[in-house]
């Protein structure tokens, strides 16, 4: 422990008594009210809400449960069969879906069967469906869940082979409008918590509060597709046009700059269909 005095040709003044084993905490004395001047603590870091965190950590638990079985399908080339009883644990035990009350296997649709339909507080909101495991996900597979989504005013559709999972968000307009929403590989390079954080919007406390939706809005929104039309609309092929002529000093038309931009500048997959 030390002990700092003033000078005593300086009068009275603070004492200052510390130890050197809590160099932050310090016992201030002066000639009024003594004071205990001790480090502000940091706040905690906010959470969200308990169910949150559950559903997240449920999510963690089975995924690393989920690996082992799910890379010995892969290494067998397991059937159709298989990978759906994978799947149906998957949507029981990692995104909290009842087994009897949330799922309806084969679910019937003018007389087609989709994999599954998923059904919350009664209502149905999305069908799913399965590949094995070994299929690489694509747009044949899209346009048959599709079809059931739309025969039955269902705007959500997932596809999966069991390691891979798509969501797409299914517009019902002329034409049809189908929006990729998250795809995520169970086995991909992707880590843990980047999994978990696209998943979570498939668990069932997600979907009950339709999380899902402004997750959707948001890549409408920023898609390729919405890019390209924010770039060729007239406003800002207008503000091109001016910019060129400030810059070059050449005038050129608005039709041109646009015939540029889609000939030499936005890939062909970037506009709508």
């Amino acid at each position: 422990m030390t002990i700092s005095m003033p000078p005593a040709n300086q009068g009275r003044g603070r004492v200052i008594v510390s130890e050197a084993n809590k160099p932050d905490l310090r016992v201030v004395a002066n000639e009024e009210t003594p004071e205990l001047d001790e480090p502000a603590k940091k706040a905690a870091p906010r959470k969200g809400p308990k169910w949150e965190s559950d559903a997240r950590d449920r999510l963690r638990t089975f995924i690393r449960r989920f690996n082992k079985p799910l890379s010995g399908l892969a290494d067998r080339d397991a059937n159709e069969g298989d990978t759906r009883l994978l799947v149906t644990d998957f949507l029981c035990d990692g995104l909290g879906f009842d087994k009897y009350e949330d799922l309806t296997t084969d679910y019937q649709v003018k007389g087609e069967f989709a994999d599954y339909g998923i059904r919350i507080d009664k209502d149905l909101i999305a069908f799913i469906e399965v590949k094995r495991i070994a299929t690489k996900l694509g747009a044949k597979h899209l346009r048959q869940v599709q079809a059931y989504a739309l025969n039955e005013g269902v705007e959500w559709v997932l596809l999966t082979n069991g390691a891979r999972w798509q969501a797409y968000h299914v517009t019902a307009a002329m034409p049809v409008k189908i929006d990729l929403a998250l795809d995520v590989d169970l086995l991909g390079d992707e880590t843990l918590n980047q999994k978990i954080n696209q998943l979570f919007y498939l668990t069932r406390e997600s979907l009950k509060r339709r999380q899902i939706d402004e997750l959707w809005k948001v890549k409408r929104a920023t898609s390729p597709q919405s890019l390209t039309a924010t770039i060729l609309s007239d406003a800002v092929v207008d503000a091109i046009r001016k910019e060129l002529r400030r810059t070059t000093g050449h005038k050129i038309e608005a039709d041109e700059i646009s015939a540029l931009l889609k000939e030499t500048i936005i890939r062909p997959e970037c506009f709508d269909k």
